[in-house]
């Protein structure tokens, strides 16, 4: 019987940059509890996700490469849903926002505030940061934005706005009355805080932009770009019965959009609220977030075509488990080839392929290529019922690590006895010995009937994997027809007859793999380059490439330089390129700066040296030790490197100009 209609949507995301690894990471969680929620008896189950096109930002890109905006638009919503196409993720409904019919739902929930009396009209002159799409409160021209840090421009407008302030007490009885529709924890209290500090009316049409859904006033008046993109969640399911959406998963940088703007929308024009609203980590690489200035961006499909050796759905398997492995859900977490290659290799290749690999094995070789007959080990069921409980509990609450977890204990708990009852050593024993075929039964029986459940509970989490395995082991029923009531222990048919072994998670040698999924990504920068009509990067020393590399002063100046005076200098452990340094830059503590510096100068050379540090550097950590900067230095021809330094005395913390 159906635990009823289970609705979930990702972020719509915006159409100023193709994939990376850290939509996939969102996107791929909604897949992840959408095959959970149906294997639990939801029906239906129903995933949107689409793309948010309006907005100055897109009109001024798609300008740029003589493209209108809708054209341009629609090359990167292609791109999303080829790129999902291409990872498996099996969402039902892909909603754009310059569809027409989400037009008419925009413009009937407009209409149904200012019949509520929330919507007037005011004048507005301000500072606005066209990146982010916000006006920045506050501040004053030539401020930067304070989320992305581009300078703002002064806009003066007639808009029309909605009055959020009315809406404060509103929203804390809602986060108060219904605890778990902001998750997780911590960015509900966060958010609670934002609130209490009391809310400003917003600006919802703009006229300084064309391409927008055009509001039912007079004047040309568009919606402002966070307006329509929310209410794209129910255009998506307009004329069903699925609304309100039981989940909307997204980034922790859009929660004040999703759990403050959205839900008083919706209020103002008394519609039904969604249920929960869990805003994910971010993606951290080299220790910072992605972004295409630092040029840490990671694309999943490389790794896809690697990891899976051509196969782009099990190489995206190898990519989801990693992240849900190594990052606890709604925390930032760090990714890094090296570890990615070392979790598969130690957690896919060692134990699930392996006890896969040699359970089947051993049924062809000692059972005839068949199930045998057996109820199978009564410790192992009773265990197996439990990881089955902690898993859906797990995955219940979305803590995908812990649920992950429990089934690797489970799967150490096989290995173990599968090595204590020695199937190899049974089979030469049964022609002595009467009770060693019931033994080998049982054991074979039961590591089988585990492997079969393993499917089960890792199915969500790496669907094509899972599907092989279970294929291998002879099933009839499709996996992704499977529910909870079927994953109970015997439910193996006895008799069976087994599919030909095959490793599913074939080690990985990681330097030629690391190194392949690295040239895989220049190409695709291309790709996508080419894609949003942007030229290929030039060669170096190239008069192109030195002519993009041109800087304007002010961002020369945001680089806060510095004289610094080494304090103290030592060996990091387990590093022969790394000193540990203390440096008196004229603040009352010296900062602490890991410098890869060990091999041109010894520590005792560089106590009450003066040198150059770039003191505004965002801290990150080296080897267990924070680095609050870092030094200058001159590298010549790959060389070692070599300090910059003054002939005058110079004051400790002057400032470079």
């Amino acid at each position: 019987m159906s635990k009823g209609k289970y609705y979930l949507t990702t972020p719509i995301y915006y159409v100023n940059a193709a994939p990376h690894i850290g939509t996939a990471y969102c996107t791929f969680s909604a897949d992840l509890i959408k095959r959970h929620k149906k294997q639990q008896g939801y029906d239906p189950v129903v995933l949107t996700t689409g793309s948010d096109e309006h907005g100055q930002k897109v009109e001024r890109a798609a300008k740029a490469i003589g493209k209108t905006p809708a054209e341009y638009a629609t090359t990167i919503a292609n791109e999303f849903v080829r790129q999902w196409q291409t990872l498996g993720i099996s969402y039902d409904r892909f909603i754009r926002t310059s569809d027409p019919k989400h037009f008419a739902v925009v413009r009937d929930l407009f209409e149904r505030c200012e019949k509520n009396g929330y919507i007037y009209t005011g004048s507005y002159t301000g500072q606005y940061c066209f990146f982010d799409e916000l006006y920045v409160t506050d501040a004053k021209p030539g401020d930067p934005c304070p989320d992305c840090g581009r300078l703002t421009e002064t806009v003066t407008e007639e808009n029309y706005f909605f009055k959020l302030s009315a809406f404060q007490d509103k929203l804390l009885s809602l986060y108060e009355r219904e605890p778990k529709f902001i998750q997780p924890d911590t960015r509900r209290n966060e958010l609670i805080g934002f609130v209490k500090k009391g809310l400003k009316d917003i600006s919802i049409t703009r006229t300084t932009i064309n391409w927008g859904i055009p509001a039912p006033v007079e004047g040309k008046h568009v919606f402002y770009v966070w307006f329509d993109a929310l209410i794209s969640y129910m255009s998506a399911v307009q004329g069903t019965n699925l609304w309100p959406a039981d989940l909307h998963l997204i980034g922790k940088d859009i929660l004040r959009f999703h759990a403050i703007y959205w839900p008083a929308f919706l209020i103002a024009g008394e519609l039904p609220l969604p249920k929960r609203v869990f805003a994910t980590g971010w993606i951290l690489v080299q220790e910072s977030k992605m972004s295409k200035s630092r040029g840490n961006v990671v694309r999943p499909g490389p790794i896809a075509q690697v990891m899976g050796a051509g196969d782009e759905l099990a190489g995206s398997d190898a990519l989801r488990y990693f992240l849900w492995r190594e990052i606890p859900f709604g925390q930032d977490g760090n990714f890094s080839y090296d570890a990615l290659i070392d979790r598969y290799n130690a957690d896919l290749a060692n134990g699930i392929g392996n006890l896969a690999s040699r359970t089947l094995t051993m049924i062809h070789q000692y059972c005839d290529g068949k199930i045998p007959a057996s109820a199978g080990d009564p410790d192992i069921a009773a265990s197996a019922a439990r990881t089955t409980d902690l898993v859906n509990g797990h995955f219940d609450e979305f803590d995908f690590t812990r649920g992950i977890e429990a089934v690797l204990a489970f799967i150490s708990q096989i290995d173990k006895f599968i090595v204590e009852h020695a199937p190899w050593k049974l089979v030469k024993a049964r022609a002595a010995d009467p009770e060693a075929e019931s033994k080998l039964s049982e054991t074979l029986y039961t590591s089988a009937e585990s492997l079969r459940l393993i499917c089960g509970w890792l199915y969500p989490v790496m669907p094509t994997s899972m599907v092989k395995i279970w294929t291998q082991l002879g099933m009839d029923t499709p996996l992704d027809l499977v529910s909870a009531d079927v994953l109970v222990w015997g439910k193996l048919t006895p008799g069976q007859a087994v599919g030909k072994v095959q490793a599913v998670f074939p080690r990985i040698d990681s330097k030629p793999a690391i190194q392949k999924m690295q040239e895989l990504e220049i190409v695709e920068i291309d790709r996508q380059n080419a894609l949003m009509g942007k030229k290929p990067e030039p060669p170096p020393g190239d008069k192109a490439s030195e002519q993009s590399e041109l800087i304007s002063i002010d961002d020369f100046a945001k680089v806060d330089l510095r004289v610094g005076e080494v304090k103290s200098a030592e060996p990091v452990k387990g590093a022969d390129k790394l000193l540990h340094l203390k440096v008196d830059i004229g603040e009352p503590e010296p900062r602490t700066i890991v410098a890869g510096i060990a091999l041109a100068y010894k520590p005792e050379q560089l106590i009450g040296r003066k040198v150059v540090i770039v003191a505004n550097l965002q801290p990150r950590k080296l080897r267990g030790l924070t680095s609050q900067g870092m030094i200058v230095a001159a590298s010549i021809d790959g060389g070692l490197p070599v300090l910059a330094g003054f002939r005058e005395d110079i004051p400790v913390g002057a400032r470079l100009k």
